[in-house]
């Protein structure tokens, strides 16, 4: 009988993976999806559900609505995307991960139904493995975070109670188009007609785009900037505070549809993100002090203009920057971006979308002066460890893909 790392290894070797693979593996629309779910009995018509779509912090606000859920007493599902350490943590209920029991079983039976003109991808199969799951422990809701984009993507048949877009920035441009208004499109796929959307972002452009969809399709919108917040969190990048609004709109929304939700309740949801939903990698200290280490999954050109913001209210003898990427940045919008009095030490992330620094090292010499090159995370991360003094601060981050390698 084949063991529970050997049909892991089938899902990552055979089946299409964005994680590996990048574009190649991405399959928009919702053949494969709708197919596999009618094999499933429809599970994703058995729960409600909240969508959440956006360029980033659309993980945060997944983990902080389900947070404030969990405290408001609720059994809340959580569908995020990627996993840092093991597949599990992509399907959560109540912050405790799938079992391992569950997984096994769901993609042992569903091999048999793969064809030659049947071949879900990787995160096609992801997806319809929560709705079972969720289905089979009777939630009462569930909140989803898409993939990619939000109009073609697989988890866009759902027909929840609430949903949200965060930011809108360039990332995926190969894929959701070169302009903020074609990528806000896409991400505006998710809103329904007459059910309400929160919207977090603030360039007011984009947003008033965003606000002309929802009223085409008669959506009710709540415009979270406008939202006074009081609350803080346990997740501590400053990014968080508009993060924070957008889930108070998502729970604003809950709470007229009948939700009890009170204000303890988000208060304490919002303090215990981590504790509740074992949500890592979001400005995550990992050491207080001598020195300090801080790792973030930003990955993209808006995610950095945070780090950036981040950075300056930080003081240090030195800044020391474990970092790396996949294929497909544009690193002309990001290395601007990043302190020039750092001390880097880029690295390549171990998976086949990796990208090894000496294929970009000319263009880290037009940005920076002091720098190093390492083969691989742990490497580079030893290494600014050993080069460290106790007021230094060392970041760890480029891609959930080195941030993971450090757990």
């Amino acid at each position: 009988m084949i063991s529970y790392e050997e049909i892991l290894e089938w899902l990552y070797s055979q089946v299409s993976n964005y994680q590996n693979i990048g574009k190649s593996a991405y399959k928009p629309g919702f053949e494969n999806i709708l197919k596999l779910c009618d094999i499933l009995g429809n599970p994703q018509n058995k729960f409600k559900s909240i969508h959440v779509a956006g360029t980033n912090g659309k993980g945060s606000v997944s983990n902080m609505t389900a947070s404030i859920l969990k405290e408001s007493g609720y059994k809340v599902g959580l569908f995020t995307s990627p996993h840092l350490k093991n597949f599990a943590e992509r399907i959560r209920i109540n912050g405790k991960e799938c079992p391992q029991e569950f997984i096994y079983q769901f993609l042992v039976e569903i091999q048999s139904y793969f064809s030659k003109d049947f071949n879900p991808s990787f995160f096609e199969l992801t997806t319809a493995m929560s709705f079972s799951y969720f289905a089979k422990e009777k939630v009462d809701i569930a909140v989803i975070e898409v993939g990619l984009g939000g109009r073609l993507d697989s988890t866009n048949i759902i027909i929840p109670e609430v949903c949200a877009i965060t930011s809108i920035s360039m990332d995926h441009t190969d894929l959701l188009g070169d302009t903020l208004e074609k990528i806000a499109k896409e991400k505006a796929g998710i809103i329904k007609e007459g059910i309400p959307v929160v919207i977090g972002e603030n360039k007011e452009n984009i947003k008033s785009l965003l606000i002309n969809i929802a009223e085409e399709k008669k959506a009710k919108h709540l415009d979270a900037t406008l939202i006074q917040n009081n609350y803080i969190s346990d997740l501590k990048g400053i990014y968080q505070f508009q993060n924070i609004k957008t889930t108070l709109g998502i729970i604003k929304i809950l709470q007229e549809k009948g939700y009890n939700i009170n204000n303890h309740a988000i208060e304490i949801g919002l303090l215990h993100v981590n504790k509740n939903m074992n949500f890592r990698g979001r400005w995550e200290i990992l050491q207080q002090k001598d020195p300090l280490i801080v790792c973030d999954t930003a990955h993209n050109e808006d995610g950095f203009k945070q780090l950036s913001r981040q950075f300056k209210t930080l003081s240090y003898k030195h800044l020391r920057i474990v970092i790396g990427f996949v294929k497909g940045k544009d690193l002309d919008k990001i290395f601007p971006l990043l302190p020039v009095n750092g001390i880097y030490y880029f690295v390549k992330p171990s998976i086949k979308r990796g990208l090894s620094p000496n294929q970009y090292k000319m263009k880290i010499e037009q940005y920076f002066s002091n720098y190093k090159i390492y083969n691989s995370v742990l490497e580079g991360f030893t290494n600014a460890k050993n080069d460290s003094d106790k007021d230094d601060i060392i970041f760890i981050g480029g891609s959930n893909f080195v941030v993971s390698e450090i757990f």
